[in-house]
């Protein structure tokens, strides 16, 4: 430390007291080496091989790409690599994994479900593995083989072997294969057998119905074979993509059905003496009154299947056999989606787009119950900046939580009504209101006066289609110049199912009705259909998507409405503008392959009976018929 102080006093004359002597040389290099210690210099670090270096030199991305992603990486300091190339489409999943790989000099591999030994993965709690993203593969002797999609996590590595108390061989996989595992796992720990539980449920005491105890019905509907076939129901219609489930009580039977894409399939049947069990268990889980079996009731319940929260609304009537029971199943993830998935064609997208970014004005969506009205109008919201926006909803029911607005649960029995809910909402600065749906007068007219103040209304109404909505808010009341003042669009719109593309087949169009089908505007030679499969129940369809008409009010429409607001005049505007109609929108999603003819004429209205009447006639062209019963 004295030689440094001397070397500091010495530092304005540094020719001053040096010598050639072998010991000033040292003492000099000594000096020198702390200087640089202290010394404020800059020093550029030595570039560290990472996941881009390697994509780079597989030859999966450019040297202008990887310039590109260490420029953003310098502006986001702290920020993964793996993230950045993942954000700006570079690399999927499964590249940047076979990256990371390679960076660690580890085996890369995909994993799929059955080579993942049971036993080797029921070493770890299966939420440690989704969270901490490594999975037991197999056991080999006393070493247990882990696919783990981030390798470079040791401490979890170490955490591994400390819970197992193996040795650990480590390779590396997708973190969706990780997911896909996980997801299989989970579904065979809830699927019990069905079988099983209704054949538990015959030895289960049953409860004579002119004895009525509700305790003994109470402690009936805990018993475990009862419970395990209530959560059967549930968890299986999760699983089979159903959104109402529907048990009935027959003659001498409980008929159980799923409503999936829009039709009814029978599911199962149980004993008809465990039907008041099974109401009274779904009643004990929605806190209904199980002792009202005379009056109707509406409830209810919060589950978990899948690692995800689903909302049940759970609706009893009573019925000449016994309780039925409705359970409308609201799952998230089908819900929150983009317009771009919901099947608007780009043109029509892009101009709903531009609706719901005006500043006032009503945005009707309408069409029959189940035609997917709430969705779009919950995507439409979606597409909103909640952060800057004060977007409000009034609903009846809330059917999904929205955490980026606020929504009002409508409660007539309290007085807590469309119109109380709306008036009050007009009175919190609301930039957007969404309302369920426009019913009666009061609520038409204060949506009417929202938009003409301001505010932007999104909301529902019943109509055939689009040029109907404005006779129909007529009818209830409002006068045709606020309607021509306030409604800035209304989309029509209907579901219709998707072609299975298990079994998606080819087959020609007969001549008898080809010059009926040439009518419609299709012009392919070939229409596809479903031929029926395991995927699909046998009916040859999977999944829905919607078909739609967009009306824009504009001036010439404007000055229609005050003239003549009839549905006939109406129409024939809508007509006249070329606008495509819900039969023509649906007809391009025939050409495209994506549907069948019968679909579009099952949802939509055609004038041409004779064309309808000579396809569904035909037997190439008839729907496939389901291997289950199927209901409208």
């Amino acid at each position: 430390m004295k030689r440094f102080l001397g070397f500091k006093q010495n530092k304005a004359n540094p020719v001053e007291n040096r010598s050639n002597s072998s010991s000033d040389n040292d003492f000099t290099e000594e000096i020198c080496g702390l200087s640089n210690l202290y010394s404020p210099q800059e020093h550029t670090p030595a570039h560290v091989r990472d996941v881009a270096d390697v994509l780079y030199e597989m030859g999966k991305i450019t040297a202008d790409q990887l310039s590109g992603v260490r420029q953003l990486q310098a502006g986001k300091k702290g920020s993964d690599i793996a993230q950045i190339i993942r954000e700006l489409k570079l690399a999927d999943g499964p590249l940047i994994s076979m990256a990371k790989a390679g960076l660690y000099g580890l085996k890369f591999r995909r994993i799929q479900s059955q080579e993942v030994d049971r036993n080797a993965f029921d070493k770890l709690e299966l939420n440690y593995i989704k969270s901490n993203h490594i999975m037991p593969v197999v056991i080999q002797g006393n070493t247990l083989l882990v696919a783990t999609s981030e390798p470079a996590d040791l401490f979890v590595i170490e955490d591994v072997k400390r819970q197992t108390q193996m040795n650990v061989e480590v390779l590396v996989c997708p973190d969706e294969d990780i997911n896909k595992v996980c997801e299989t796992f989970e579904k065979e720990n809830i699927d019990y057998g069905l079988d099983d539980a209704v054949s538990d449920m015959s030895d289960v005491e049953v409860i004579k119905e002119q004895k009525d105890d509700l305790e003994d019905l109470e402690k009936m509907a805990g018993q475990s074979p009862v419970i395990k076939f209530v959560n059967y129901l549930i968890s299986n219609a999760i699983r089979e993509g159903a959104s109402d489930i529907h048990i009935e009580a027959k003659e001498k039977f409980t008929k159980v059905r799923y409503r999936i894409d829009g039709v009814l399939f029978d599911t199962t049947r149980s004993t008809l003496k465990m039907h008041p069990a099974i109401i009274s268990r779904i009643k004990i889980m929605s806190n209904l009154d199980i002792s009202e079996r005379r009056l109707p009731q509406d409830g209810k319940i919060k589950v978990t299947v899948g690692g995800r929260g689903i909302d049940l609304r759970i609706s009893t009537l009573p019925t000449n056999h016994g309780e039925k029971v409705v359970i409308r199943v609201l799952d998230s993830q089908t819900i929150m989606r983009n317009l771009e998935q919901l099947g608007m064609e780009p043109d029509v997208c892009e101009a709903f787009k531009q609706q719901i970014v005006l500043p006032h004005g009503i945005l009707l969506v309408t069409g029959p119950t189940g035609s997917g009205k709430s969705t779009t109008l919950y995507s439409s919201l979606c597409q909103m900046d909640g952060d800057k926006l004060n977007i409000s909803t009034v609903e009846d029911p809330v059917e999904y939580e929205l955490d980026f607005c606020n929504q009002v649960q409508v409660n007539e029995k309290i007085g807590l009504d469309f119109g109380t809910s709306l008036r009050s909402l007009l009175r919190q600065d609301p930039d957007v209101m969404m309302i369920g749906e426009i019913r009666d007068n009061e609520t038409a007219r204060i949506a009417v006066q929202a938009a003409l103040t301001g505010h932007l209304v999104l909301s529902t109404l019943h109509t055939n289609d689009a040029a109907s909505s404005v006779t129909r808010l007529v009818n209830i009341g409002i006068d045709e110049y606020l309607i021509a003042a306030s409604l800035n669009a209304v989309l029509a719109q209907r579901l219709v199912r998707k072609i299975c593309p298990k079994c998606k087949t080819v087959y020609k169009v007969p001549e008898n009705i080809r010059r009926h089908i040439a009518n419609t505007g299709i012009k392919a030679k070939q229409l596809f259909a479903g031929s029926g499969c395991d995927d699909c129940r046998g009916s040859g369809y999977l999944g829905r998507m919607g078909i739609y008409e967009l009306l824009v009010i504009d001036d010439k429409f404007r000055d229609m409405i005050n003239k003549d607001s009839s549905v006939s005049n109406m129409r024939g505007v809508f007509r006249r503008s070329g606008q495509p109609c819900l039969f023509d929108d649906g007809v391009k999603k025939v050409e495209q392959g994506l549907t069948t003819i019968e679909e579009v004429l099952r949802v939509t209205e055609v004038c041409n009976e004779t064309f309808e009447s000579e396809l569904v006639s035909d037997s190439n062209l008839k729907p496939v018929q389901c291997k289950k019963n199927e209901s409208e």
